[in-house]
């Protein structure tokens, strides 16, 4: 190991890495264990998925211009709000904090994660912004 420190506001520690074999430097990630879930409509109780999460974001944020750090700091928001619950998020509390980020970075990205849930966003055909996604009415 060639360095070591806190990442991702203390959640994680990043480790500077060198293989013996060839000398290529590589970096680790290493997350504390936080038991986290969410609760489902159902009233079922799921672990947190943090890779499912960040896949769902991902596909969400597919041709957009988003980065894998920002998609990455709305998964972590998400984790530190659950552990500021208590370790516990409705699935809707989750889905409310992936589209206020992903409105804050992409309006395209937010439109097709909005566009994928069961029920709509609220403001999800008010408010969008004329010069970047054209919402057309349907011709009658």
């Amino acid at each position: 190991m060639l360095e070591s420190r806190g990442a991702e506001s203390g959640a994680a520690v990043r480790r500077r890495r060198q293989c013996t074999a060839c000398g290529q430097r590589f970096t680790t990630y290493e997350r504390y264990q936080r038991l986290l879930f969410v609760r489902k409509r159902s009233g079922e109780r799921q672990g947190f998925d943090r890779e499912k999460l960040r896949t769902a974001l991902a596909a969400a944020a597919h041709k957009r211009p988003v980065s894998e750090q920002q998609t990455d700091a709305i998964v972590e928001a998400v984790e530190r709000a659950a552990a500021d619950a208590g370790g516990e998020l409705s699935s809707s509390e989750v889905v409310e904090l992936c589209l206020r980020g992903l409105r804050r970075v992409d309006w395209g990205a937010y439109m097709q994660f909005a566009g994928t849930l069961p029920t709509p966003a609220p403001e999800f055909a008010d408010s969008a912004p004329s010069d970047s996604v054209r919402l057309e009415s349907d011709p009658a």
